[in-house]
């Protein structure tokens, strides 16, 4: 087991609420020139040659995976190495089954990584406005979004 020491939310800087998949984001990162070694594509997910990201949380809920937790994640330039990347799908704007999602997703690798640090992209990496909403204020309010960050789905 690798030592992770960030946990990192991020978003997929699609339009809030459509629909994408972790294909989509395999294709963007393999055009971005990311690659996955074969070992690990032969050991999870062989379909997806690129995809940085260990985890998407899609408009619906659902948690895709992506890379394995042991292997490097290409999410955050300078930190691949000791983190955990988590993408969810939209900008801004979630939908309240997104949230709890990554509430869930959240909580169960901080029990894996108990010393893990939850951040998101934009507190690593200067210049990011990405997750689209604060990760810090997000864990302060016990994981409960803002309302201005919650996308009503009709």
């Amino acid at each position: 087991m690798r030592s992770v020491d960030h946990i990192v939310i991020h978003c997929s800087a699609t339009p809030n609420g459509r629909r994408t998949t972790i294909q989509d984001v395999d294709r963007w990162h393999v055009d971005a020139g990311f690659r996955r070694q074969a070992d690990w594509r032969k050991k999870m997910n062989p379909a997806l040659a690129a995809v940085g990201y260990h985890f998407l949380i899609r408009t619906n809920g659902a948690l895709d995976t992506g890379r394995h937790l042991d292997e490097v994640g290409a999410h955050v330039r300078g930190h691949n190495a000791t983190s955990v990347g988590i993408c969810m799908v939209g900008t801004d704007q979630f939908a309240r089954i997104q949230w709890a999602a990554l509430a869930s997703n959240v909580t169960a690798l901080l029990k894996r990584y108990p010393k893990a640090r939850v951040c998101g992209h934009r507190d690593l990496f200067a210049g990011k406005t990405c997750p689209g909403f604060d990760v810090t204020a997000w864990m302060k309010a016990d994981m409960k979004p803002h309302p201005a960050h919650i996308l009503e789905v009709k």
